[in-house]
């Protein structure tokens, strides 16, 4: 029997999915009532909590942060195969051998891909950054699509002609949606990295020591 309760064992993970749960119920209804605001005021009817979670302004506003979150972790995932920033607890050490880079041996513990071997031990051993680029595409096209069915709906509400979503992407709008994002993604892990190097949280496993060296590298 297991000694420790299952929220020991998964606290992180519940955590951030019930703080995720949340701050999406709030983000739908804070959003429910900005989009009907809107409509208001440009003489349209109001739409329903139900009926927003399907408008394109919800879709779009929803996306647009999950594609850059996506980005951020697969960009991350990849280049700290083969970058390295002195005295970072982010990154991997200088010189010496890594656990991470040893190559993997099949047992009666391991995963089951790494037991087959093959394309499946191949495709099992870049699986964590295949699954970040696989949900940042999808998320990157939902925006998209919420941010051109929202875009049509402003259209509408100005008396103005739909466009198609080709001529939508060749304009500025979506694409500033969508750099503000991956920018602010970016710095946040260069914060991290560089603040790492200099900075301390006592028991927390993105941080060295308390009494590490700055240029010590790796935690």
């Amino acid at each position: 029997m297991n000694k420790h309760s299952f929220f020991y064992r998964n606290g992180l993970s519940v955590v951030f999915v019930t703080l995720f749960i949340i701050t999406l119920m709030a983000q739908a209804l804070t959003g429910w009532k900005q989009h009907n605001q809107e409509l208001q005021e440009d003489q349209a009817p109001t739409i329903a909590f139900s009926t927003y979670l399907g408008t394109g302004h919800f879709i779009s506003a929803t996306f647009e942060n999950f594609q850059s979150e996506f980005l951020q972790m697969a960009l991350y995932v990849v280049l700290t195969v083969g970058l390295r920033q002195v005295g970072s607890a982010e990154s991997k050490k200088l010189d010496e051998p890594e656990d991470v880079d040893r190559e993997p041996q099949p047992g009666k513990d391991a995963p089951g891909p790494v037991n087959a071997g093959g394309w499946r031990l191949k495709l099992y051993s870049n699986s964590l950054s295949i699954a970040f680029f696989a949900l940042f595409i999808i998320s990157w096209g939902l925006h998209l699509y919420g941010s051109w069915v929202n875009h049509n709906v402003e259209q509408a509400a100005k008396g103005l002609p739909e466009e198609n979503i080709i001529a939508y992407i060749s304009q500025a709008e979506f694409w500033f949606e969508t750099f503000q994002n991956w920018q602010s993604e970016f710095l946040s892990v260069a914060a991290i990295v560089v603040l790492s190097i200099f900075l301390r949280q006592k028991g927390s496993p993105e941080s060295k020591p308390v009494d590490a060296p700055h240029m010590e590298t790796g935690k």
